[in-house]
């Protein structure tokens, strides 16, 4: 049988895996759907996700920062400019309830400002 194999290079998989676990046949992972998992099964369509609807949240676009003293602060007025750590044309960072989710660019839409998501950011939860 090892002969066959070195003929035709086929591999037994379950050789590969020392027999722990069998590999699926070509249907794919349905026959290990019954196994216990700890991972919470995902909601499938938009109904599963209607508890969620309701929840307000608070979206943050941050064009930029600046740091300035108080009484630079109070002599501000109508028309003051402050300069802020950015240049233009770069990537402004979007907040969901604090916690940076997003970065993205400003748009104009009809005659409003939009943020348009370029990059999603995705952050280890600790």
């Amino acid at each position: 049988m090892a002969d066959e194999r070195e003929n035709n290079n086929d591999l037994d998989l379950n050789e590969l895996n020392g027999d722990q676990t069998p590999v699926p046949a070509e249907g794919g992972l349905e026959d290990l759907e019954d196994e216990p998992s700890d991972v919470p099964d995902k909601p499938r369509s938009a109904a599963d996700l209607e508890a969620v609807y309701d929840i307000p949240v608070q979206v943050s676009a941050v064009l930029g920062k600046s740091s300035m003293q108080v009484n630079q602060l109070l002599k501000l007025g109508r028309g003051a400019v402050v300069e802020l750590d950015r240049k233009v044309g770069e990537a402004i960072d979007i907040y969901v309830n604090n916690r940076l989710v997003a970065r993205g660019e400003v748009v104009v839409v009809e005659e409003r400002l939009g943020i348009t998501m370029t990059e999603i950011i995705k952050t280890d939860r600790s």
